[in-house]
């Protein structure tokens, strides 16, 4: 059984010559550290010529997925989550007892009207 001779195989597309150190120009950059409640860390990196308001102050923890701060003694807590809410809450927030009774009764009426009652 006879092989095929693909001379790059195993290789990058444009490694250049094996051994080669330099594979481009690498831009400075600074490193940040997030820590999560659990005490896990986290950095991540920045171009260096970006305004310190840029980088942001919290982010989601991978190891944890909770949220994780720039600050080690006092990494950020937990917000508390919402409870789900119904659709007929959320229209109980936005509409009084009075504008509901009002919003039936127009229905009820067109409805009785469509089908001649």
């Amino acid at each position: 059984m006879a092989t095929g001779g693909n001379a790059i195989r195993g290789t990058r597309v444009g490694a250049g010559p094996m051994g080669e150190q330099d594979h481009g120009f690498h831009a400075d950059r600074v490193s940040v550290s997030y820590w999560d409640a659990l005490g896990n860390e986290t950095v991540r990196f920045f171009a260096a010529g970006i305004a310190e308001d840029e980088i942001p102050e919290t982010i989601d923890s991978p190891h944890s997925g909770l949220p994780a701060g720039r600050d080690q003694q006092n990494p950020p807590a937990l917000a508390k989550p919402e409870p789900y809410k119904t659709h007929l809450a959320y229209v109980k927030e936005r509409r009084t007892e009075e504008e509901a009774a009002t919003l039936l009764d127009d229905a009820l009426t067109q409805l009785r009207e469509r089908r001649g009652l």
